[in-house]
């Protein structure tokens, strides 16, 4: 017998003795060898459907997103197109209809409006969370809520392009929209903004959630995009359960942890 050949023997033999073990450890403790180690076969938790504003897209929840991964739930950030209120409750509801099982659905600012509205009739639907949002009644036109209270400075900063869709002026963006922002963060967000219809700012919802639904609302306190006084007001019309930060127009970027701990607040509220 060659010396190969020996080795080749206490090789399998090696092998032989190491099966026999793990075959006795499966045996004599299936559920502690098996079961322990397998991946859990579903997620519990409510899926997480965020709703964009005018002026930016889904991007602008990179903050919000790992963390919300992190802890375990299927987020999905819908891209609006922002030319119509109505298209956009169209594509917002595709996406909430798309989830499995319940949905927590969170809006920003003119967010607020689609999410209000492609809610409607969705059992799925379990809790809708504002970020500095607009929250029209039915019928009820942005630009009317606007009116009631002292106009916020990005009503002064908006200029349109060559088809007539609206920016904000670059020059004032971080100043009327992200203040609490890193200056490249906003330069960033400035330079990549997503243009909206200035019809869409006219047009109303044919049905609105109300109260119908549980919902969370975070006040932005130096918030110059939207009146804080205004974000209180429709907040307190539907009830909301309600937390204040000192943030600009988008606490999502400046501070996403409180942002995400509201998100998580009202998940764990609607799941008990």
């Amino acid at each position: 017998m060659t010396f190969a050949w020996k080795k080749v023997q206490g090789f399998l033999l090696v092998l032989l003795l190491a099966v026999s073990v793990v075959v006795s450890l499966l045996i004599g403790h299936p559920k502690s060898a098996v079961s322990q180690k397998l991946p859990p076969t579903s997620n519990s938790k409510p899926s997480i459907v965020l709703v964009h504003g005018a002026f930016a897209d889904a991007t602008g929840w990179q903050h919000v997103i790992p963390l919300l991964e992190r802890d375990g739930y299927t987020v999905t950030g819908v891209q609006n197109p922002l030319l119509s209120l109505a298209e956009d409750v169209a594509t917002t509801k595709r996406v909430i209809d798309a989830q499995k099982g319940s949905v927590i659905v969170v809006g920003h600012s003119y967010g607020g409006a689609v999410i209000t509205g492609a809610a409607v009739d969705n059992p799925q639907v379990k809790a809708l969370v504002y970020i500095a949002a607009f929250v029209p009644d039915v019928g009820e036109k942005i630009g009317q809520l606007n009116s009631k209270y002292e106009p916020p400075l990005l009503s002064t900063a908006l200029v349109p392009d060559a088809a007539g869709l609206l920016y904000i002026d670059r020059a004032k963006f971080r100043d009327v929209f992200a203040k609490d922002v890193s200056g490249t963060e906003a330069r960033v967000m400035a330079a990549t903004q997503k243009p909206i219809a200035s019809a869409a700012f006219d047009q109303s919802l044919d049905k609105a959630v109300g109260k119908t639904i549980p919902s969370w609302y975070l006040v932005a306190q130096e918030d110059r995009a939207i009146n804080p006084e205004l974000e209180r007001f429709m907040a307190k019309r539907i009830n909301a359960q309600t937390t204040e930060i000192k943030s600009s127009h988008v606490p999502f970027i400046s501070h996403p942890k409180e942002v995400v701990k509201l998100i998580e607040q009202a998940a764990t509220a609607v799941a008990k």
